[in-house]
């Protein structure tokens, strides 16, 4: 921020692209508590306790001055039950939500605005990725993500819930497949 954004710091002036770190929590299962408010972990680096929420990772992202920021969101494993990818395709939602109302209470820091992709979720429960295709797709303005696979579950079910969330998404905007 204090170098003007990402685009000045990087000599950029393409497009540029930021994560949550919905991945980067699935990431220290071990050293993290996921709940409606947000998610707690401690660092790997020196154990000091970090909380992200909505709000704050989209405070990060807006500071950083992406052009294209990820929603924050739940990424549960692979092997998840059917109740906890229930849950993280309801708290995403919810977390969309908090992070679509974040933006629109505080203007952009740059000479540009910001575009924000949902991600999805529900493992390769087709059933749980429609609902949650159908409580984000009103906020994919521009695009929208794919998320929650290649996280443990076979190949194939990855390939065949790629090809299920195809068919309820534009083909007009981008489908980013994280």
């Amino acid at each position: 921020q204090k170098a003007g954004g990402i685009h000045k710091f990087m000599n950029w002036n393409g497009p540029i692209l930021t994560d949550s770190g919905g991945y980067q929590v699935y990431s220290l299962s071990g050293r993290r508590r996921i709940k409606e408010e947000g998610a707690t972990f401690s660092s790997h680096i020196d154990g000091s306790k970090h909380l992200f929420t909505p709000e704050n990772v989209m405070d990060i992202q807006r500071q950083i001055g992406a052009d294209i920021i990820m929603a924050f969101d739940e990424c549960p494993p692979g092997n998840s039950n059917q109740n906890t990818l229930k849950n993280a395709v309801d708290r995403t939602s919810n977390w969309m939500r908090r992070c679509s109302k974040w933006l629109q209470e505080n203007p952009p820091l740059y000479n540009y605005g910001q575009t924000i992709f949902p991600i999805l979720q529900g493992g390769i429960d087709n059933s749980l990725r429609k609902q949650s295709i159908d409580e984000l797709l009103p906020y994919a303005k521009c695009g929208i993500a794919i998320g929650g696979l290649a996280v443990g579950e076979e190949k194939q079910a990855m390939m065949d819930t790629i090809e299920h969330c195809t068919e309820f998404l534009s083909a007009s905007q981008p489908r980013y497949l994280m």
